[in-house]
Order: structure tokens, then sequence, then C-alpha cells
């Protein structure tokens, strides 16, 4: 029996338009809190309360996924409630409800991409070094709203912000409908519980070095914009920085469908680790200087791209079967909840009593 085809365009679509999202919130969201009067330590809890809701809400949905075996419907009532949340925030801007709403959204938003992520790869089969070739239209996404995000929001005021992010939330669920489930392949019963999982060491090495990536890249998402502007960086200018590293990230996507199986997951997310603290090197003390700053924005593709890819394979591997659904929520909430988390919230009390250096 041949396996059915690959939904390429459907999947991608998906990616396109959550992606596409976070171009609207990287980059701006935090300058949006400033412009309504929050103060630094106020972003950097406001971004530590919802990366924290990562920990919890991931494991939430894919217990329920795996539980009930419907991972798109999960992933389709979370883009749902998603929509329906981040759209409450036009109500008040006071820091509570800003901070109620944006929580109540990140526990939705946080049932849908781990268990996409799953879906996806269940339809990848035994080629899921072709991940990236999906993947990388999320980044497509991702630099079209920045790079037109910036002089939009220049134009027409950081309020364009909320409606055009609430349309790109509507147009992930509709995506969502558009993608087939996929149940992937069925173990056998010898399969090891989650809990056994857990205690190899194997394991904990990975979700450690995803906490510590996460964790580094905590300051960089919530003040690097707010940081450019202070030295003098126009809005415009800040979104193409943005647009370079995902245009870096890109070109990773594509070339490693030839460089995952040749040097494996393991190299690949060690040199990224490695090329990570270069980069926030160059950020911390030469963001002045065009030329470094553009370097270290490429290397975007490393600390990001080139380690995610290899990440969500590894993940794949390690948590197989039956228990897919846990181990992508384990691997967004170790290190994009609870490494995100920690990194914003240290890099809010670090930029008041420290600065950007």
């Amino acid at each position: 029996m041949t396996s059915p085809a690959l939904p390429y365009w459907r999947i991608s679509s998906f990616y396109l338009f959550y992606f596409a999202i976070l171009g609207a919130m990287v980059p701006y969201w935090n300058l949006y809190l400033l412009s309504i009067g929050f103060t630094p330590l106020q972003i950097g809890w406001m971004a530590a309360i919802t990366l924290a809701v990562r920990v919890i809400a991931p494991n939430l949905w894919g217990w329920l996924a795996d539980r009930t075996g419907r991972r798109m419907a999960v992933v389709r009532f979370g883009m749902a409630m998603a929509l329906v949340s981040f759209a409450l925030v036009v109500l008040d801007r006071r820091f509570i409800w800003v901070a109620t709403t944006m929580t109540l959204f990140s526990f939705f938003w946080n049932a849908c991409l781990a268990q996409f992520e799953a879906n996806t790869m269940n339809h990848l089969g035994g080629q899921e070094s072709r991940y990236g070739m999906l993947r990388l239209w999320g980044s497509v996404g991702f630099i079209l709203v920045v790079a037109g995000g910036g002089p939009l929001l220049e134009h027409y005021g950081i309020g364009l912000l909320i409606p055009v992010t609430i349309l790109l939330v509507f147009c992930t669920l509709i995506a969502s409908f558009l993608v087939p489930a996929h149940a992937g392949r069925q173990l056998d019963h010898e399969q090891s519980s989650i809990g056994g999982l857990l205690l190899q060491r194997r394991v904990l090495f990975f979700l450690l070095a995803c906490l510590l990536m996460q964790a580094s890249h905590g300051p960089y998402y919530t003040f690097f914009s707010i940081h450019l502007e202070s030295i003098g960086y126009s809005r415009s200018l800040v979104g193409y920085l943005w647009a370079v590293g995902v245009i870096a990230e890109v070109a990773v996507f594509i070339l490693l469908v030839r460089w995952l199986p040749r040097w494996g997951t393991g190299p690949v997310m060690f040199v990224s680790l490695l090329l990570a603290s270069l980069r926030w090197v160059l950020i911390g003390w030469a963001a002045d200087n065009l030329f470094l700053l553009i370097v270290a924005q490429l290397l975007h593709a490393a600390t990001f791209g080139a380690f995610h890819a290899a990440a969500i394979e590894r993940v794949h591997y390690l948590f197989s079967g039956q228990h897919q659904g846990r181990g992508q929520a384990l691997f967004s909430s170790v290190g994009f909840g609870l490494g995100g988390a920690l990194g914003a919230l240290y890099s809010g009390y670090a930029w008041e009593a420290l600065g950007a250096s």
C-alpha cells in the first residue's frame, strides 16, 4: 500500500500564517506595550507570564491529544479560542487586563504548534529531514510581516498592530481546517512510559540544551527592538534587521535537508549553541555597528533555524508512537516555556539594573 501524498501546501499555509503572527508580535508587541505606558519591568513580567503558561499548557494539550488521538481537533479548538482571547485585549489598557487576556491567549495558543508539529512529522513518515522545506514557509510569513510591518506601523501608528494580529490569527484558524489529520505509525505496547523516557539521560540532556538555548533568547525577544530604537535605529530598520535573521533561517531550512542526514541532530545542536554565545556578544557590545549587527542577525540561521529543525527531529525520535504529542509539548514547554520565561524575566530585571549591554 502506498502512503498518501504529502499535503505540502496545506501544511505550509498553516506555518505561513502561524509564524506571520509571530512576525507581528515578536518585534512590535513590546513596542506597543511601551507606547501605552508599560515600564520595562512590566514588559519583562508580561513576557514571563505568557511564556510561563507554555510550561503547563502544552503538556495538558499534549496529554489530551495523545489520549483522544484527535490532534488536529485540539489545534483547531486552540486557534479558535486564541482568536477570541486576543480580541479581548482591545477592551482595556491596564496592566492587569492585558496580562489576563494575554495569559488566556497563551494558554490556547499553546494548544496548537506542538500538536501541529506532531501531525506534520506523522505526514512525513520516514522523511523527517524534509521538515525544513515545510517549516520554511513559516519563516516566509514571519519575514513578510516583519518587513512590511515596520513601515506600516511607522506611518499609521503602533495601534494598527492589534487588528493586523487578529486578522492573522483568523487566517491561521482557517488554515488549520485545511490540514488533514495523520495518526502516524503505531508501535508495540512494549514502549516505555513517558515517565521512564524522562529519566533517560539522553532525554534530560536534550531538554536542558533546549532550556538553555531558549533562555538565552529571552532578552533578545523581549528587548531587541527596544534596544535598537533606543540607540537610534528607525522602526523600519528594526523590522528589516528582524527580517535578515529570518531570511538566514529560510536558507538553513533548505540546506538542512542534506545536512541533517549527514551530520545528525546532536552535532547540529551543539554547534548552534556555540554560535549563540557569539551572537549575544555581538548584539550586546556592538549593536551600534550595523555590519556586526547584520552578522549577528545572520547567526539566527544557527541559533533558531538549525537548532529548531534538529530538535524537532530529535523529539520525534525520542518520543515516538503514543507519546508524540507529549514529546513535542515537553520540547515546547521546557524550551520555549520555562526557558523563555526565565530569559524574559531576568532580562527585565537586568535591563533596569544594568542597561542593554
